[in-house]
């Protein structure tokens, strides 16, 4: 049997009964019982051989006179099909995260490889990062959509899970699109860009 044959057997297991949702996990810090002996220099050297996409995550002001939230992110991934579900990863101390979670809704910019500098402006923390980027609403969320992005994808928060110092952050698409074109994405690799 291929692979796709093999897969085919797993989808068709897989729909045979509903998938029952694990507990949610306690939010919690991460003990120091629970530390591997693993330097953190060389972690990240080691995954630095990692290429990664760049992303912008936005979501809409949900204050008066509050300007919209935003960060850059390279740990994006797909995640299901069948639900459409996508997720991210995002530091405890984000002082945006809280500002994503209380809208309940996000959108995922995809960055591509000339928006550098959209990426820089969106990777600090304490500026307005929307200062001069022009954006439009995407059309579920209202989040903002950065204009030139290579794709965006617009989500409601599913579900957070723990992940060490970082949430796990499942989203749930309810409307997508990409730029025609054959423009390369925004890459990651061993601390710069690609």
């Amino acid at each position: 049997m291929g692979h796709a044959g093999a897969a085919a057997v797993a989808v068709r297991h897989l729909r045979a009964g509903p998938v029952e949702p694990l507990p949610r996990p306690e939010l919690r810090c991460v003990r120091e019982d629970e530390r591997a002996p693993v330097d953190q220099g060389e972690f990240r050297r080691v995954l630095g051989n990692f290429a990664t996409g760049l992303t912008v995550v936005t979501a809409r002001a949900t204050a008066p006179g509050e300007s919209p939230a935003g960060f850059a992110c390279q740990s994006f991934s797909s995640l299901s099909l069948d639900p459409p579900l996508v997720a991210f990863m995002v530091g405890r101390t984000s002082t945006t995260w809280p500002r994503i979670a209380a809208a309940g809704v996000f959108c995922v910019n995809v960055l591509g490889a000339g928006q550098r500098e959209l990426c820089r402006a969106f990777a600090v923390s304490g500026a307005d990062k929307f200062a001069g980027v022009t954006h439009d609403p995407a059309p579920i969320s209202g989040a903002p959509r950065l204009t030139g992005a290579l794709a965006w994808i617009d989500c409601t928060i599913h579900a957070v899970h723990t992940g060490g110092d970082h949430l796990i952050v499942v989203g749930r698409v309810n409307a997508l699109g990409a730029a025609d074109g054959d423009e390369a994405p925004l890459l990651f690799h061993r601390g710069r860009f690609l």
